[in-house]
């Protein structure tokens, strides 16, 4: 048999696809994302020597020797292999690791990225291979380590003094500034003040002035004393008119892509994520499958030559050549990676209204979002006219604002996703008719508010702006301080917990030094210059390590434990008191004079019971196995051992006699032969 190419991807899906555009010469096959991570054994259990220059131990992720095995094989019938995992630091690690446990030599490999899953984009990549760049392994390597000794440290920490389960180098940051604004938001002094708007029959004015200098009105007193005063009637003091542009967004990168569909569709960042690997990976279109978007995982706004000039003559096709704007430039800022393109639609001939019968409904919302986005950079300005007009009662001074497109530009396919109104004023002769008439005047009390809590956008917003974390961690970052139950959701803002303001504030007892934006900042720049190799990985590994160590054993002999709770209850060996413990398994209680005493409350929990027995007079329960799966027992064991997997409808089968189950799939079937009723 003929030898082919082999391709390895870290998607099964994304597999498929790029095999169809491959042909007969290349087999594409897929590693199910990582096939190796850090053990866990080693000095604190962190997989690392940290003695011989941080030396990383991996082992093989559980469950993926058989993956292994047969990439192994698949390499060895191989006439050539491709790494083709994802074009990013993390992608180009899953090649390094693969490369190492296939046992490839130079020769036999190249490494090939593309930014999207197309036919043109996978065919264009094969002509461009690489070897594996050891800079990007060496910066997400050193990331990895960080976070495991952090990660495992800390937490053994956090866990020993307070009521917390884990501490993460940016996940801990994230959360000190959801606390740190909730404790804003408390020591919050309001203030009284107070707007006063004058009405006329299209349109308001506000008081903004008192003899052409800004005025505020701090109470109710000064609000009434200025209405004494006001007339009924206006001077048109002056109308301006000013023409604006009004510029369309770059297009989305990670961070704003989360922001806005957080905004603008109400979706997590999880899900977000979620539902761009799934419109970058492909969709099946009926006669073709294609990724519809371009990688998700990207802080840059650039956007290809190739898509610019299919957009270009789309623009100029749809909707005339009028709209046709200019490429959105920006100098590369700091912490920008600049790796591969925005995101961006693979074809902009794909209109979300013609792929919309093979999407879901959330599916279809963001390729939407995407596509018209990435289209709406492209375009030209709209054109606003801005009016103000001045009006003048007893030397206060009145402000009414008009807004007006003079041409929809961007708009005209962007209009749903910007919040620009148009606000007409009606057209005054300040010559013929200088004055005008209010039909009332108003005044209205108000307070001075606090900054409003986080919500997911704004948060992953404050912490781009930061330099904290990367974009594509954003999303498993939030999803973490949730599920640890740091923090709660309440209308969609981050309420830091009790839990979440102890953890937090044990960490800047002992670590304000290290857990903190300015550090967390600091170390993206330094991963940034390992992948660009001008810093050397373990070296900055040492530096922090030698700051960490010592702070971290210091805070283990000096942070005070949290007390356990007390039940109330008394130990009935010892008569000590009865305390809430925390265990591998969860919480349990236990005698406060541990070790001395050593009693333990065997919690009796609730039988499920159900049905009879069929093989003695006890009855059929729920239970659990060691590995917490669920199955149906006998509440008499082990003198009696009758147990199913499938649970039970308490009828014998008419075939044999044995019990009749029902499965998952809800078939009632015999638990002993091969009877379905």
């Amino acid at each position: 048999m003929q030898k082919k190419n082999l391709v390895i991807v870290e998607s099964p899906s994304k597999s498929k696809t790029i095999e169809k555009y491959l042909g007969n010469d290349y087999q594409v096959v897929s590693s199910k994302g990582h096939v190796r991570d850090l053990a866990t054994s080693g000095k604190y259990g962190l997989g690392v020597d940290i003695e011989d220059h941080f030396k990383p131990n991996y082992v093989t992720i559980k469950g993926k020797k058989k993956v292994i095995d047969e990439l192994k094989k698949d390499c060895k019938n191989a006439k050539f292999v491709y790494l083709a995992t994802d074009p990013d630091r993390e992608g180009e690690a899953i090649s390094w690791h693969l490369y190492d446990v296939l046992g490839l030599k130079p020769e036999q490999y190249d490494r090939i990225v593309f930014n999207e899953i197309t036919k043109p984009a996978v065919i264009e990549a094969l002509k461009h291979p690489r070897k594996i760049d050891q800079d990007l392994v060496n910066s997400q390597e050193t990331r990895r380590i960080l976070d495991r000794i952090i990660g495992f440290r800390l937490s053994k920490f956090i866990q020993s003094k307070t009521s917390g389960s884990s501490a993460g180098r940016v996940q801990s940051v994230a959360l000190k500034l959801i606390v740190d604004r909730e404790r804003e938001i408390q020591n919050f002094q309001k203030e009284e003040y107070w707007t006063i708007t004058a009405q006329f029959p299209s349109f308001e004015a506000d008081l903004f002035a008192y003899d052409h200098k800004d005025i505020e009105v701090k109470n109710e007193q000064e609000a009434d004393h200025i209405l004494e005063i006001l007339k009924p009637t206006f001077q048109i003091e002056s109308i301006e008119k000013k023409k604006k542009n009004k510029k369309s967004k770059p297009p989305f990168i990670t961070s704003t892509l989360q922001q806005d569909a957080s905004n603008k569709l109400g979706f997590t960042a999880k899900k977000t994520m979620s539902i761009a690997q799934k419109l970058y990976e492909g969709i099946d279109l009926g006669s073709e499958t294609v990724g519809l978007i371009s990688y998700m995982r990207t802080d840059s706004i650039r956007l290809s030559d190739e898509f610019v000039k299919s957009a270009f003559g789309f623009i100029k096709a749809t909707y005339g050549e009028e709209y046709i704007g200019t490429v959105k430039h920006t100098r590369k800022k700091e912490n920008v990676q600049d790796a591969h393109e925005a995101i961006r639609p693979t074809s902009v001939n794909r209109t979300p209204e013609s792929v919309k019968q093979y999407l879901t409904n959330d599916e279809y919302k963001l390729y939407r979002m995407i596509y018209y986005r990435a289209l709406a950079s492209l375009m030209k300005d709209a054109k606003t006219e801005n009016t103000t007009v001045i009006l003048d009662n007893e030397n206060y001074q009145f402000k009414a604002t008009g807004q007006t497109i003079v041409f929809d530009g961007y708009l005209h396919i962007y209009q749903d996703y910007e919040d620009t109104k148009e606000t007409v004023l009606p057209e005054f002769d300040q010559k013929n008719e200088p004055m005008i008439t209010s039909t009332d005047i108003v005044k209205e009390q108000h307070f001075t508010k606090p900054k409003p809590r986080y919500t997911e956008a704004k948060l992953i917003k404050e912490m781009e702006e930061l330099g904290i974390g990367r974009p594509s961690t954003y999303a498993t970052i939030l999803d973490n301080i949730k599920t640890r139950g740091y923090v709660n959701m309440e209308e969609k803002k981050f309420v830091p917990t009790e839990i979440g303001i102890e953890v937090t504030d044990k960490l800047q007892q002992s670590f304000s030094h290290l857990i903190n934006v300015k550090y967390t900042a600091k170390m993206e720049e330094d991963l940034d210059k390992i992948a660009d190799g001008k810093k050397v990985w373990y070296q900055t590994l040492d530096k922090f390590y030698k700051e960490f160590e010592p702070s971290l054993k210091e805070a283990f002999e000096t942070v005070a434990k949290k007390e356990p709770e007390k039940t109330g209850e008394k130990c009935p060996q010892c008569g000590s008191d009865l305390v809430i413990r925390k265990g591998r398994y969860g919480e349990f209680t236990a005698c406060s004079n541990y070790p001395t005493c050593k009693y333990i409350k065997q919690e009796k929990k609730e039988e499920v019971v159900i049905c009879d027995c069929p093989n003695c007079d006890g009855k059929i329960i729920e239970k659990k196995s060691r590995k917490g799966k669920l199955f149906y027992g006998c509440n008499h064991y082990p003198t009696c051992k009758t147990a199913y997997w499938d649970k039970p409808i308490g009828e014998k089968c008419p075939q044999c006699g044995e019990m009749l189950v029902e499965t998952k799939k809800k078939v009632i079937k015999c638990s002993a032969c091969d009877y379905v009723k």
